[in-house]
């Protein structure tokens, strides 16, 4: 039997754009190992998801595979080009030989149908079983993948479950007709760092149990080292590097594969910026690579902030003035109410919490999912009334002030949202909407005015002039998030709220962003208040941090001795689920 389960040979995959035919993947090759664990890495638009859909033949309008061979290599049969297939005979390989979790489980099931329904549907699909035996199966399935309660999971709708609860039910699924070759598209993008682990672990124990292939595709190098035997590194629709996992890491021959692995923020080293991949290759017009000869370890050791940089800084703040004072906050919300409505049950989101922030210090604000730390957040701008306690701004008692105030003082305290895209109104301009703030406080005198100053915003986060005049879906995610930043700087606050403003972005996009946002701290002297559920990336921002759990404060302190000797079990566990870098 030959080691590899998929040969893919010179495989070309294009969109149709304005009578143009761009090459989303351009002429690769690769061979997916049997029984083994390929990494596929790269950047949003690299070409690793079209690679993935290719292989299920799932390519999409405009989108078509223009040239190149599948091999499937059954056990037991002569190989197989997929693309060769009627669309009946891949449609019962689908699912069944060959299945995928894709990144986002909400919209992946059904939300009108039950999750057990919805496994044992695609169980009696491949298999000529009775419902009562697709049921027994649906539930052994969920114990397969750990979930809670499997009997109590069968009869709940996706919207009742956790990320990770959902991302189990798709594992379930895809694993249901025990396939050959199960491919793995960002499951753990969108999911808290322990949440991550543990999807990676089960995956990996469910690969061994089943010595199936898995291909797994992420934009994070130090999620890959935790799971891949082997690597491939994506870039432009075309594969720069690849071979065993370690080979790649220790000793990267391509320098985007560099850039990648050094833009996460390190562990044991307090950077005063974050490496990118134009460190290490700049792209010319006509798209050839200079490569910039530097090493990983060397780059990232130049970049570690002086000793006495970090003391005279943290002197500074202590000598500073308290900003915003909390005390005793809480904000609950009814859970369960009586036949007449008297409120019987309550969740304390935030339960409690007191802290203060002072001039130009960012606190970083660190949890899973649920923890309230975005109710917090919003509560502290009063988005969210608070049930109780006190928020003291500049002197100013929050809770007791009217509504006129309260927008006044809005032009000084602004929050930077999760998802850029959902934040920006899809039918105003970039320009528009940065404009938008500007007019609601009478700011910049007149039209002229306001139009220069909002060019003059997209300078500062690095966009270009005639970037005014277009419409947010023609960005990317990390062009979207700088939209925002820009639109967050209009009114010159000098308080800023960032509510996970990187979570969902590249690593290396992500590395742009929070220097990006260092260099604005430097020059306006902000003070923020920065939240996430990646301890590293909030190490790497944060003066001080706290770490929050069921709506509590666990932990306090500057920010690196918190993470070098963290006292409660808590932040113990979130500091074990952080992928490492391998290089260092």
């Amino acid at each position: 039997m030959p080691d590899t389960l998929v040969s893919i040979q010179d495989l070309t995959v294009t969109f149709a754009v304005e009578q143009e035919a761009i090459k989303a993947v351009n002429n690769i090759s690769l061979d997916i190992p049997r029984g083994g664990i390929l990494g596929i890495v790269g950047e949003s638009g690299s070409g690793k998801s079209v690679t993935a859909l290719s292989l299920m033949r799932l390519v999409q309008a405009p989108g078509r595979i223009a040239s190149g061979r599948i091999l499937y290599h059954a056990p037991g049969h002569a190989p197989v080009d997929l693309l060769a297939l009627s669309p009946e005979a891949m449609r019962a390989r689908r699912g069944n030989e060959l299945a995928m979790i894709f990144q986002e489980p909400m919209t992946s099931l059904n939300p009108l149908l039950t999750c057990g329904v919805q496994v044992a549907e695609a169980i009696r699909l491949h298999k000529n079983v009775s419902r009562a035996a697709a049921r027994e199966q649906t539930i052994h399935l969920f114990r397969q993948v750990k979930l809670p309660n499997p009997e109590q999971l069968l009869r709940r709708y996706p919207h009742e479950l956790s990320g990770g609860q959902k991302q189990r039910v798709m594992i379930a699924m895809a694993i249901s007709c025990q396939p050959q070759l199960l491919i793995a598209d960002e499951p753990t993008t969108a999911l808290d760092v322990t949440v991550q682990k543990a999807i990676l672990e089960l995956l990996k124990e469910l690969q061994q149990q089943t010595g199936m292939s898995v291909v797994f595709i992420t934009h994070d190098l130090g999620v890959i080292a935790e799971i891949a035997d082997q690597v491939a590194v994506m870039y432009k629709g075309g594969i720069v590097e690849q071979g065993p996992i370690q080979e790649i890491f220790r000793h990267p021959t391509h320098p985007y594969t560099r850039g990648l692995l050094a833009c996460r923020p390190p562990l044991d080293k307090q950077l005063y910026r974050l490496p990118v991949t134009a460190d290490f290759m700049e792209t010319d017009a006509a798209g050839q690579i200079r490569e910039k000869p530097y090493a990983v370890k060397e780059l990232v050791n130049s970049l570690v902030a002086p000793a006495p940089q970090l003391a005279a800084r943290e002197q500074q703040l202590q000598q500073s003035a308290p900003l915003l004072e909390v005390h005793n906050l809480q904000t609950w919300f009814p859970a369960r109410r009586s036949l007449f409505g008297k409120v019987q049950d309550w969740v304390k989101a935030v339960d409690g919490v007191s802290f203060t922030v002072r001039q130009g210090e960012t606190m970083g604000l660190v949890g899973e999912s649920g923890c309230g730390k975005t109710t917090l957040g919003r509560t502290l701008l009063r988005l969210v009334e608070p049930t109780g306690g006190s928020i003291v701004y500049k002197g100013k008692e929050l809770n007791s002030m009217g509504a006129s105030d309260l927008r006044e003082l809005r032009k000084d305290m602004q929050i930077i949202f999760q998802d850029p895209y959902s934040s920006l109104n899809p039918r105003l301009t970039v320009g528009q909407a940065i404009i938008e703030p500007m007019l609601v406080h009478g700011l910049y005198g007149d039209e002229r005015g306001r139009k220069e100053k909002a060019i003059e915003l997209l300078g500062k986060v690095n966009l270009r002039p005639e970037h005014f005049y277009r419409y947010p879906h023609e960005f990317s995610g990390g062009q979207r998030q700088r939209i925002v930043i820009a639109r967050a700087l209009a009114l010159h606050p000098s308080f800023i709220i960032c509510d996970e403003s990187v979570a969902a972005l590249d690593v290396s996009i992500q590395a742009q962003v929070l220097n990006l946002l260092i260099k604005l701290r430097e020059e306006y002297g902000f003070t923020y208040i920065f939240i996430s559920h990646d301890l590293s990336v909030v190490r790497f921002m944060s003066d001080r941090m706290m770490v929050m759990n069921k709506g509590r404060i666990a932990e306090t302190g500057p920010a690196g001795e918190v993470y070098d000797h963290p006292k409660s079990a808590y932040t113990q566990q979130l500091i074990a689920a952080i992928p490492k870098n391998i290089y260092s």
